[in-house]
């Protein structure tokens, strides 16, 4: 094999990787060529040249790496020693390029454009929880225009030293906190139940969408007494096709009792159809009786990739599953299976957001707190364009459901959408709502240096007028659910710099002291089952944790 070709000095490498699903690389190429270009120009300013690793493909109308293979065929004719950027402004499949860039001996930087429409900025949270994971050194940095002062200074330092470090004042580790003893107490009882009764956590096929970061080691799993149970999603198609009819009708006639609106039309291919929910009827009593019969406290359903070929998104039935009142399901004996309660499920099968979620899911039944949790994307955010508040509002938005507790008026609040078409060739409802004021938890769990570990911070849920909550969703993704947050002393480039997933668990509380309580007896219970925590932030009046 012939030596891989020197870059020139003053030469950077630019790789952009993508979805493994070609509609949505041939649909975002043109953003990212765009950003691209300006990327390519202000690393010129600097008198440096950013090289593309790999061609744009005419056959497939895009330049984005493609695949795990088409990464590894890239990555064999880098220099290894080159300064390197991944510019994205994509959802794109880490594993694609993680291979080369554990290899890699030569500066990385993970850049983002800071955009609702085209979440180059979710990819790279992504991708910079998957490095951190693996032990790989990188830099990262995101902008809206790529003219700020903090992504200028930070090009400018990573180009000469191929290192850009960002403050983290906000961050304190839980040792140097003060937890009130009622924390203590509960977390000590509920973390002794986890260690002597176990916990089963169940997995529709692990690793979804190329999220290695969101892959929990067994040996690491096994100190907090929660076990994986590997479930098939073949397994659950089969048990959708088992589902009668009959038990469908009686799951969707509850949806409409209920109040939830579905936006129904007649072309399978673009609209939402009734023969697309009653088969995520069937789905949802088939993953309910699965995870009776496994005994699972929590579940995570990967759909993509998997069951997107044979059956609409899973996402009506994974906020369901979230939502304190559901549709009964019932065994062959006719008792109603985990009635009045959730079912903790994980999007993507993001193992750490199933950890979390169950550790939530205790802690809140404990303190009689609100019990319905879950992950969103943390997708976007920007300054509220209506003046109804001087706070940064993040958009957290979950890819396609959240439980109906989170939303204005609950079921009867909230409606459900055709998943666009791009992603989801064979349709499917989501469970959409715009998020109820007040005050919640928001936590991660992640891997880093061989151990888990775990951030809390505290925000509030606010009200936005409906012209902004439209603009915001006209920005991102309109069929999805939406939250307005506003965390509390953590800024925007603090949460970035900080943050190690795409993904953000949130929880609410009956009002800010018991949001705090909440919030330090999970803490708690994640040091008493050996997981690294920290909290982030302030507390809702401004005072330290």
């Amino acid at each position: 094999m012939s030596a891989v070709k020197k870059l020139p000095k003053k030469s950077v490498y630019l790789v952009a990787n993508g979805d493994l699903r070609q509609s949505a690389n041939e649909k975002c190429w043109p953003a990212q060529a765009a950003m691209e270009k300006q990327l390519a120009e202000v690393v010129a300013s600097f008198g440096y040249k950013l090289v593309r690793a790999h061609p744009y493909k005419k056959d497939v109308k895009h330049g984005f790496i493609g695949s795990q293979k088409e990464g590894m065929e890239v990555f064999a004719t880098i220099d290894p020693t080159a300064p390197l950027i991944v510019a994205e402004c994509v959802w794109q499949y880490s594993h694609h390029l993680l291979h080369g860039l554990i290899s890699h001996k030569g500066p990385i930087l993970n850049v983002a454009n800071w955009s609702g429409t085209w979440p180059g900025l979710v990819g790279m949270l992504n991708l910079n929880g998957s490095l951190t994971k693996a032990g790989v050194k990188y830099s990262t940095l995101w902008s809206e225009n790529f003219d700020d002062e903090l992504f200028l200074g930070g090009l400018e330092t990573w180009l000469k030293g191929g290192v850009v470090k960002h403050k983290t004042a906000h961050v304190k580790p839980l040792a140097k906190a003060t937890l009130p003893p009622k924390a203590k107490a509960v977390a000590k009882k509920l973390a002794e139940e986890l260690r002597v009764k176990k916990s089963i956590m169940g997995v529709f096929d692990e690793g979804c969408m190329g999220m290695y970061n969101a892959i929990i080691p067994d040996e690491l799993l096994f100190p907090t007494g929660v076990y994986k149970e590997r479930l098939s999603q073949s397994a659950l198609y089969y048990a959708a096709t088992q589902v009668s009819d009959a038990e469908a009708q009686e799951v969707f006639a509850w949806y409409k009792k209920k109040g939830l609106k579905f936006h129904f039309g007649k072309d399978e291919a673009t609209e939402l159809t009734e023969r697309q929910v009653l088969l995520q009827c069937k789905t949802y009593i088939a993953a309910v009786r699965i995870a009776d019969e496994f005994g699972c406290e929590t579940i995570g359903i990967q759909y993509q990739q998997g069951l997107k070929d044979l059956l609409p998104a899973s996402d009506l039935v994974e906020g369901t599953l979230n939502s304190t009142e559901r549709p009964p399901v019932k065994r062959a004996d006719g008792s109603v299976i985990r009635g009045g309660e959730p079912i903790p499920h994980f999007n993507e099968v993001d193992e750490c957001a199933g950890l979390d979620g169950l550790f939530t899911d205790r802690v809140h039944k404990a303190l009689q707190q609100p019990r319905a949790n879950t992950l969103h994307d943390l997708r976007w955010g920007d300054w509220d364009k209506s003046g109804t508040t001087s706070d940064y509002v993040w958009v957290f938005l979950i890819s396609g459901s959240a439980p109906a507790d989170h939303h204005i008026n609950g079921w009867a609040g909230s409606d459900s959408h055709r998943q666009p078409a791009m992603y989801f060739k064979l349709g499917g409802g989501t469970l959409r709502g715009i998020a109820k004021t007040g005050e919640i938890i928001w936590s991660r769990v992640f891997v880093e240096n061989g151990k888990l570990k775990m951030d809390l911070g505290r925000a509030k849920v606010i009200s936005l007028p409906q012209e902004e909550t439209e603009r915001r969703w006209k920005e991102t993704t309109y069929q999805w659910p939406i939250m307005h947050a506003v965390t509390y002393g953590v800024t925007r480039d603090q949460m970035m710099a900080r943050h190690k997933s795409n993904h953000i668990q949130v929880a609410y509380a009956n009002s800010a002291k018991e949001a705090d309580l909440a919030l330090y007896t999970k803490a708690a219970l994640a040091a008493e089952l050996g997981i690294e925590v920290s909290l982030c932030g302030t507390k809702a009046d401004g005072k330290a944790f």
